[in-house]
């Protein structure tokens, strides 16, 4: 595994530019296989989750060209097969996003069941169900699921909870269906505006309901064309950039970001205390005296993001108080609190007393387990002490990499192959805000 060597306890400051969504830019890049004419999609991140990816529409068929660092001109003239590789397929969760160009344009889909990180089955119950009423007959097997259809055919559809993902698989599978689709309580996710913004420049026809913007319609167009996309920035980044800056005690501008798509977590840091400016395109994040703790929850958009609680939880242990985390997405996402006990920190577990859960949490209730926590109380400020960590999960691996910069002394942080799913060449631009980081990449 490669590794990070890093020497902590310096407060880190700059100017760090962010880049393109990871949870846009690999979906983009399967939303251009509808079409059989060129798309040219920039601002991607060079990481590993878009490779994969470009990898996977290769085998599929598709042409790829690289322009500079990141951008790709896809051209798919024809689909060549509707199987997805199990090896690059196994690697990544994105197997499934092919699901729309795939039956649009061959009828088929066969694609292994889902990998990705390590938080719990990743339940596509919600998205069979509506290919289901558009048409689509689905076989399961151990490994593998296959898909066919004949015709797909536009339907109304209410997900019983959001889904980020299941809804932009829809957004592609309708955009070529018969008819028009609505999807209610539909995610409302800024990666998802921005890839309806690419679909319907493409030819389709997609629109937010004014009143309710849960709601999509879809109205079913023949051909979908060729586009020039650029992607929108990561908030995820931005908020991991932000949390470096609090945590280390240290003040980050970061730009290239629109402070609207973590308008959430700017109120929040706000309110504890950190100094936060910005304009239209960037953001100040400055440490200015001791932070207060604060409870928050784990919500969809435009909540709390769930992908921002690991990296956030470290800013809590350096908080004034007892803060409150409760993870309502995923029925277990604290493997990161592991990681920060091992360096200091001082936490407790515990489930939150909810009347109707069902409703409350947005895991399906089957995927639940008796040993699973969904709260944990941090008590701050902690100074956390350096040690030697192992990571298996993408935001836990940004959350271990910032906790040994935050603490006094030498850490090591192995599996850094995991953070590069999501992060561009992370190690250096925090070197470049002052860090003290080696890489050792393995060969």
């Amino acid at each position: 595994m490669s590794r990070y060597i890093i020497n902590g306890g310096k407060p880190l400051e700059g100017e760090v530019s962010i880049r393109g969504a990871k949870n846009a830019g690999f979906k983009e890049i399967i939303a251009s296989l509808l079409t059989d004419q060129p798309c040219l999609i920039t601002n991607l991140p060079q990481i590993s989750d878009v490779r994969l990816t470009t990898s996977i529409a290769t085998q599929l068929g598709s042409i790829v060209e690289q322009f500079g660092q990141h951008s790709l001109k896809i051209h798919t003239p024809a689909i060549t097969s509707s199987t997805i590789p199990r090896g690059t397929g196994e690697k990544s969760r994105t197997s499934f996003i092919f699901t729309g160009p795939l039956l649009a344009r061959t009828g088929k889909i066969t694609f292994p069941t889902p990998g990705g990180d390590k938080l719990g089955n990743r339940p596509l119950d919600r998205l069979f169900e509506c290919l289901t009423q558009m048409g689509v007959t689905i076989d399961q097997s151990d490994s593998s699921v296959t898909m066919t259809t004949d015709k797909l055919i536009g339907t109304q559809y209410t997900f019983p909870k959001p889904s980020h993902t299941s809804t932009e698989v829809i957004l592609m599978t309708a955009s070529l269906a018969q008819g028009q689709t609505t999807i209610k309580n539909a995610a409302r996710e800024p990666e998802i505006d921005d890839l309806i913004t690419m679909l319907n420049s493409m030819g389709a026809d997609i629109q937010r309901d004014p009143k309710d913007s849960s709601t999509i319609y879809i109205q079913g167009v023949k051909k979908l064309t060729g586009t020039n996309h650029q992607v929108i920035s990561d908030r995820n980044e931005t908020v991991t950039f932000a949390c470096a800056a609090l945590s280390t005690k240290g003040s980050i501008n970061i730009l290239k970001v629109d402070p609207q798509i973590i308008k959430k977590f700017l109120e929040i840091i706000s309110t504890m205390g950190a100094k936060v400016s910005g304009g239209e395109d960037e953001i100040s994040i400055a440490w200015d005296g001791p932070l207060k703790a604060i409870n928050i929850e784990t919500e969809p958009e435009p909540g709390f993001m769930t992908d921002w609680q690991a990296v956030f939880s470290l800013v809590l242990t350096q908080a004034v108080g007892c803060s409150q985390v409760i993870e309502r997405i995923f029925p277990y996402r604290f493997q990161h609190i592991d990681t920060l006990n091992a360096m200091g920190a001082k936490t407790k577990f515990f489930n939150p007393d909810i009347k109707d859960p069902d409703n409350y949490y947005h895991f399906n209730p089957e995927n639940n387990k008796p040993e699973y926590f969904h709260g944990v109380k941090i008590y701050g400020p902690t100074k956390l002490t350096p040690t030697n960590l192992k990571v298996n999960d993408l935001r836990a691996g940004a959350m271990a990499t910032l906790a040994a910069l935050t603490a006094q002394g030498q850490s090591i942080v192995e599996g850094v192959e995991f953070i590069e799913r999501g992060y561009e060449k992370l190690a250096e631009r925090l070197v470049a805000l002052g860090a003290d980081i080696k890489y050792i990449k393995k060969t």
